[in-house]
């Protein structure tokens, strides 16, 4: 991988597994991204991911996977984008991942380090990630699952938002690098006008003591539905009995 990718995870991104270049040796844990999009093998290895959880409600296994999946490629995705201005191979198509042997995703596998942004354009630099990655699998899963597929964009709008930014502190960050995302999220409707499946995934609240601002997300990931989970930290329901 080019030194200019590595580089980028520290700061914010510290601790985070940065992508490999090149397809994974054969593996019982290692497959391409296209397979996600089987149900043949998605419905195993959700399956596969609940036995950790003692099995659950299957919309809230699908969520709660969909939230480690996500993170690792949306923290790759904005990270090149933002601080590069590089336009990750992340489509499904063109995308490797390696899994932990309960299914979490662990780690992505490029066949390239990107290319430079084709547009600036807010709407037009993060259509690998959003047309060929999180639409095609977010179908999938809701259809699979059974859960609105409002849950799964509320959780890819979640860390959206949360990496767009932790990287206003990152040491290579420039001033605003996060306004791109934030004018993404900031619309309603997309271009073609359709509904923005992104739009304002998190607000802001004032805290209990009105010192603090509380991070809310808009719409819950139905973690509860797995008891031993209950509520997240950011969860908009039963704000006063959230947890981590």
């Amino acid at each position: 991988m080019p030194p200019a990718l590595t580089t980028l995870y520290l700061g914010p991104l510290e601790g985070l597994l940065p992508p490999v270049l090149g397809v994974p040796p054969d593996g019982p844990y290692t497959l391409p991204a296209w397979k996600l999009l089987s149900p043949s093998y998605l419905t195993p290895l959700l399956e596969r991911f609940t036995l950790q959880y003692g099995r659950g409600d299957r919309r809230a296994v699908a969520s709660l996977w969909s939230k480690w999946h996500f993170s690792s490629v949306i923290s790759a995705a904005l990270a090149a984008n933002l601080l590069l201005e590089r336009d990750l191979p992340l489509g499904l198509d063109d995308l490797h991942l390696e899994l932990t042997p309960e299914g979490q995703t662990r780690r992505l596998w490029l066949h390239h380090a990107g290319k430079p942004l084709a547009s600036q354009d807010a709407f037009t630099r993060f259509s690998t990630l959003i047309e060929g990655h999180l639409t095609p699998l977010i179908t999938t899963l809701a259809q699979l699952s059974g859960a609105s597929p409002k849950v799964f964009w509320s959780n890819a709008g979640n860390y959206f938002e949360h990496f767009a930014e932790a990287l206003q502190a990152h040491p290579l960050a420039e001033a605003d690098v996060a306004e791109p995302a934030r004018e993404l999220m900031a619309n309603r409707h997309l271009p073609d006008g359709r509904r923005n499946p992104l739009f304002q995934p998190v607000r802001y609240l004032q805290g209990t003591h009105g010192t603090k601002t509380e991070r809310r997300r808009r719409l819950c990931c139905i973690r509860y539905l797995m008891p031993e989970l209950g509520y997240c930290g950011n969860c908009p329901l039963n704000q006063g009995k959230c947890r981590h």
